[in-house]
């Protein structure tokens, strides 16, 4: 973000809950400040995603792109009250 004053966040926040492709969105303590997980049917229409959605709203300086290769663990349930196991198990 190039200026984080309330009305900036506020209006950013805003555009990027009114992007249907951003399919999750949180703001983060640190660098970067934002992390969007968005949708896209193939690299052309991310292209158009980024550049004509993602890079003009509100207060974005810069933006860093990363796409998945491979899903390795897709949501899995927390283990609560599971012990711990070793990898040599």
């Amino acid at each position: 973000m190039d200026r984080e004053d309330a009305a900036t966040i506020a209006d950013c926040e805003a555009a990027i809950a009114a992007i249907p492709q951003v399919r999750h969105a949180e703001r983060l303590f640190g660098d970067p400040d934002y992390l969007l997980w968005d949708v896209a049917p193939d690299l052309t229409s991310y292209a158009q995603l980024r550049d004509e959605k993602l890079a003009t709203l509100p207060g974005v300086a810069r933006l860093t792109s990363t796409i998945v290769m491979k899903r390795i663990v897709d949501n899995r349930p927390l283990p609560v009250g599971e012990p711990l196991r070793s990898h040599a198990q």
